[in-house]
């Protein structure tokens, strides 16, 4: 992996939460996103003591809100479904504003729209604070299979390789008169989805060649450090255990 290559969701900040090992904060928000996961849609106020929560880890992090919000507009398709639910629904449903209204589709659209949110914008958070070199070698050492590792390692390491090949092939095609607004030219496109296929195989058989000539083994050397230190762990629990927290004493007070 390429030192210099970093997702455009990272960013550099000097703070705790950056400092943190990435795989205490990849636990740490998986153990968060089982809680919220699980909690029911009726429990209204852990919902929103998940949302303060999170918004006390974006200030620890430095994480600017405005940041936040414009990249969460990814789950927006899942918002239009949500909204879709309350009219589609059935069961029992209430009159509000001369619309016929499913509860359970009100709940159901509450539950997928509160549920998907704080899981997008954790994991924005966990994007924001973490490289995507150190999210791998977090999952590395959780003892995720090295097959995935390994695949996630080089398609980060050679990203740029393929979009800068297709962006010279691009620039080759629109040099020969290729217009894309015309639909009989998708052939080319096409021809040139096949070529891009087919370097980058051969790209991949000799780079694996080259690494088996060098003592590739199936497994990528390990980096000095294998374990995040006690204390970092015991940080990142707060996390997971404050949200825990907020689930028990919605349901107790429901």
């Amino acid at each position: 992996m390429g030192a210099g290559h970093a997702h455009p969701l990272y960013l550099d900040r000097a703070g705790r939460v950056h400092r943190l090992a990435a795989e205490v904060k990849i636990v740490a928000v998986l153990l968060f996103t089982i809680v919220v996961v699980l909690t029911p849609p009726t429990s209204f106020w852990a919902f929103l003591g998940y949302f303060v929560l999170l918004a006390a880890v974006s200030v620890a992090a430095a994480i600017p809100p405005l940041w936040l919000l414009k990249r969460a507009t990814i789950e927006l398709p899942f918002v239009l479904l949500a909204v879709a639910l309350p009219f589609l629904g059935h069961g029992e449903r209430v009159d509000w504003l001369g619309m016929s209204l499913s509860i359970e589709g009100l709940h159901g659209a509450w539950n997928i729209f509160a549920k998907g949110t704080l899981g997008v914008l954790a994991s924005l958070m966990l994007a924001a604070t973490t490289t995507m070199r150190d999210l791998i070698l977090g999952l590395d050492r959780l003892r995720v299979p090295s097959v995935f590792t390994q695949i996630a390692t080089f398609m980060l390491r050679y990203i740029d390789v393929l979009a800068d090949d297709a962006r010279r092939m691009r620039i080759a095609r629109l040099s020969r008169g290729y217009d894309p607004r015309f639909l009989w030219q998708v052939k080319a496109f096409a021809v040139g989805v096949g070529s891009l296929f087919l370097r980058s195989y051969e790209r991949g058989e000799r780079v694996y060649l080259a690494m088996v000539s060098r003592g590739y083994t199936g497994r990528l050397p390990h980096v000095a450090r294998d374990r995040a230190p006690a204390g970092q762990w015991a940080v990142s629990a707060a996390l997971p255990i404050v949200s825990a927290g907020i689930a028990i004493a919605a349901a107790v007070l429901a």
